[in-house]
């Protein structure tokens, strides 16, 4: 058996994480790839990454960006493994075993075929946006995480095989930030593919700050709103979905919209601020939703 190590690179300095990498693979004799492909990323991340190439099987520089679904799937046409582990490129390494854990989980379980292991953050004071919704929403405790497979699945830490990758893609419409990983989980389990859960986590970089985190999230709620025109029945279990739906069964969105557009500069000065309240977070993504429904 084959890992393909796949990281998709923008903007951001993997010098850290390849060595940590190659080090575990070196030491514990692995036989595991490292493949890279840069997303366009800008001259200076280019220049630092570029002497990279020399320490991976393969890095691949991309002169036009094609968004975070299109390059997983780019990952096919180069990974040679028989499963693919693929990481987002501002994770860190925690475990020195963090391969051989996944080849340790799929040996011992033969009928594996999508592996999430999970991540972790570091809780600083004080406390921003992006770093609060990844402990209060995202990062769920493994026992958790089993028992809803599916919607706790996110795509920076998992191992897919790869025929299973080949066969149900990445949605390549959504070129933009948010949602592939949900869709891509939830077109597994329509499939009753499963989706196993390991206690295998990276450390992810919070590091960004409230405006960046609150323009991607809003990015992301677009491309809700043209999955919800395309197919509801694949986004249904988003809670987000959910208040809208029950405000549009009651005709309260408009009446909603408009205190929204009221209270709006409010909300968004108190989500910059140190410690917010999630509450005004899943608020303003409701409003921008029916800003753009």
């Amino acid at each position: 058996m084959k890992i393909s190590v796949c990281i998709p690179v923008y903007n951001f300095d993997v010098r850290e994480l390849v060595f940590s990498l190659s080090k575990e693979i070196e030491n514990q004799k692995l036989n595991t790839e490292i493949i890279l492909i840069d997303d366009a990323s800008t001259k200076e991340f280019v220049a630092i990454n570029e002497p990279l190439k020399n320490n991976v099987t393969q890095f691949i520089f991309l002169e036009k960006n094609i968004g975070r679904s299109s390059i997983r799937n780019l990952f096919l046409n180069y990974a040679s493994g028989d499963f693919l582990l693929f990481l987002d490129c501002d994770a860190k390494m925690i475990s020195e075993n963090f391969i051989k854990n996944y080849i340790d989980f799929i040996s011992e379980n033969a009928n594996s075929t999508v592996i999430y292991g999970g991540f972790e953050t570091i809780k600083t004071n004080p406390i921003y946006l992006r770093q609060k919704y990844s402990l209060n929403a995202e990062i769920v405790p493994i026992f958790n995480r089993k028992l809803n497979p599916y919607n706790s699945f996110r795509g920076i830490n998992f191992v897919v095989k790869k025929e299973i990758l080949a066969k149900f893609p990445f949605n390549e419409n959504l070129k933009n930030y948010g949602y592939e990983d949900f869709l891509f989980a939830k077109k597994l389990e329509i499939e009753k593919i499963n989706i196993h859960h390991l206690e295998n986590s990276v450390l992810h970089n919070d590091d960004e700050n409230a405006l960046d985190f609150l323009s991607k999230t809003e990015i992301g709620i677009c491309n809700l709103v043209n999955l919800y025109k395309e197919n509801l029945l694949l986004i249904k279990d988003i809670k987000l979905i959910n208040a809208y739906l029950f405000l549009k069964k009651w005709r309260l969105e408009r009446f909603s919209l408009f205190l929204f557009k009221i209270v709006k500069p409010y909300l968004k000065s108190r989500l910059l601020k140190q410690n917010p309240k999630l509450f005004y977070f899943n608020f303003y993504k409701l409003g921008i939703f029916i800003e753009n429904i």
